[in-house]
This record gives structure tokens, sequence and C-alpha cells, in this order.
């Protein structure tokens, strides 16, 4: 039985792949998103609700990633075909739970008027379609079930790991051992990045090597895009891989601790030093544009 390990509760700041593209992209959205508590100007109450805000492309890609955890846990039970109509009904279902209880960046700005399930469906049926179809979920239905009690499913929490001594945060997809070899999925609905996903991929094979005591040499990181014809990227990290990895995640680490005043209690500085970037495409898609008169 695989088993990951546990930490206490500290509050300086953690390395993630997610967190370290918004502190490159805007100063300014890295300080609402990660310090918006600390913001006297607006508050918590002004910045909270629109730290909550999702988007379409997002909630697609949470309920395909839910859905196909759902399908894995399922396997565990029983390897028989899918009830077709069954399988709808629990997607449609989570797709009206998401317009019911969700706020969407694009109702809240005024793009449309509302979010409806069938907004959401044509795009989520395209990529589990995708991915029931796939060479590789096949694979795992005559080949990883010989080892059921070694997988990791969307674990609880937020994958936190140490490298070094440094807190970071690198949650699996998906991750089983079969003989030797651990094997780490990673499902893809979004654009392919390749170098940001295979940044993705060492942070889960250090989460690996941490948490499960997995050799480097045994580990096999794959991307699995969703989208169309599905298509795959593997890698088989090395030493080499993992070293230059964690350099990279140190200096990306001191970089945002010179934006804290106290590193280890994790509080900002001035919200006047995390400036703001010229106008660009990407405030088009920044939950917080309006707090920057951006909208």
């Amino acid at each position: 039985m695989i088993q990951i390990k546990r930490f206490d509760y500290t509050p300086i700041l953690g390395w993630s792949a997610t967190r370290f593209d918004t502190f490159s992209r805007c100063k300014r959205q890295y300080y609402y998103q990660y310090y918006g508590k600390y913001d006297k100007e607006f508050g918590k109450d002004r910045i909270e609700p629109l730290k909550k805000l999702t988007s379409i492309p997002l909630e697609i890609g949470s309920i395909v990633h839910d859905t196909v955890a759902a399908v894995l846990r399922r396997l565990l039970k029983s390897n028989k075909e899918i009830n077709e109509e069954r399988f709808k009904d629990f997607v449609k279902r989570k797709a009206e739970q998401a317009c019911q209880n969700k706020r969407f960046f694009e109702v809240y700005y005024a793009q449309i008027e509302g979010i409806e399930p069938e907004d959401l469906l044509s795009d989520i049926d395209q990529y589990l379609v995708t991915f029931l179809k796939s060479h590789r979920f096949e694979w795992i239905r005559e080949n990883a079930l010989t080892s059921p009690n070694d997988w990791i499913i969307e674990p609880p929490g937020y994958g936190e790991s140490r490298i070094e001594t440094m807190k970071v945060y690198c949650k699996v997809d998906f991750l089983f051992k079969l003989a030797d070899a651990f094997h780490i999925l990673e499902w893809k609905t979004g654009k392919r990045d390749e170098k940001r996903h295979m940044k993705q991929l060492l942070g889960y094979s250090t989460w690996a090597a941490f948490h499960l005591g997995a050799p480097i040499n045994d580990i096999e990181a794959i991307l699995a895009y969703l989208k169309a014809p599905y298509d795959e990227v593997c890698i088989y990290p090395s030493h080499d891989d993992i070293e230059k990895f964690a350099e990279q995640v140190r200096l990306e680490t001191e970089d945002m601790y010179h934006y804290c005043s106290d590193i280890d209690e994790n509080i900002p500085r001035d919200k006047s030093e995390f400036p703001l970037i010229s106008e660009s495409v990407f405030c088009s898609y920044c939950n917080y544009k309006e707090l920057c008169g951006r909208v």
C-alpha cells in the first residue's frame, strides 16, 4: 500500500508551477491572488469573490479531471464496460452543479448573460470520449489492475512536498506502480505548452521520489492531451534533470521570497511594490482586472 508523507502547517510560501507562473506574469495579480487579505485598498471582502471566479475553460477542465478520476476509481471495483446512459447522467449532473454553485468570469464581466450546462457539455463530452477510446486507458485496464493497492488518484490536499528544505506543491492526477516502475499521468484539456508542462512532470517525478522512495530511473511521467486526436508526451527523468529542476525551483522560490517582508511568516511587502504590467491580452483574462481599472 502506497503511503504519502504528511507535514505540519508552516506559513512560509510553497513553490508551485502555477504560483510562479502568476508571479512571472504580473506582480499585481500575484499580490491579489496570494496576499489579498493584506490589501488595505479593497480588502478581503472585495478580493475574495474575484479570486473564486471560475471560467468556462477552467470548469470544463475541472469536470473532465473529476470524471476521469471517478472512472479510475470505478476500475478498482469493476472492469466492466461503462453504462453510457448513467455515465452521461453523471457528467450532466457535474455540469449542472457547476452552473448552479459557481460564479463565472464570463458572466461577472458581462461577456455573456449566463452559463447553462449545455455550454460546457459539448467540450466535456469530446474530451471524455477521447480519454475512454485512448490506447492509454485500454492499457491501464489491461495492465495496471494487477496492482490496485499501488494507485494514487487525485490525492487529497495540495500535493505538498519538499525539495531540500523548500516547500513545494506538485499534485499528481494519477500515479501507480507496476512491477518496479512508477507511472505518472497528467491529463491536459488546454493548449499544448510543452515547456511549462515538462516542468510540471519533473515536479511530479520529484514528488514521487520524495514521498514514495521511487528511484528516478524507475519513473515514467506522461502528459496525456485529451483534445482529439489523443496524444501524449512521455519523459523518463534522469538524476541530472531532477537536479536542474531543484536548482530552478530554488531560484524561483528566492525570487518570490524577495517580495516578502517576513519570509518565515509569508507576509508580503506593500502592494505598491507589486507593480501592474502594461495593459496586455493577459489583463483580459484576469479575475482582478476591475481593481486595476482595466474592464
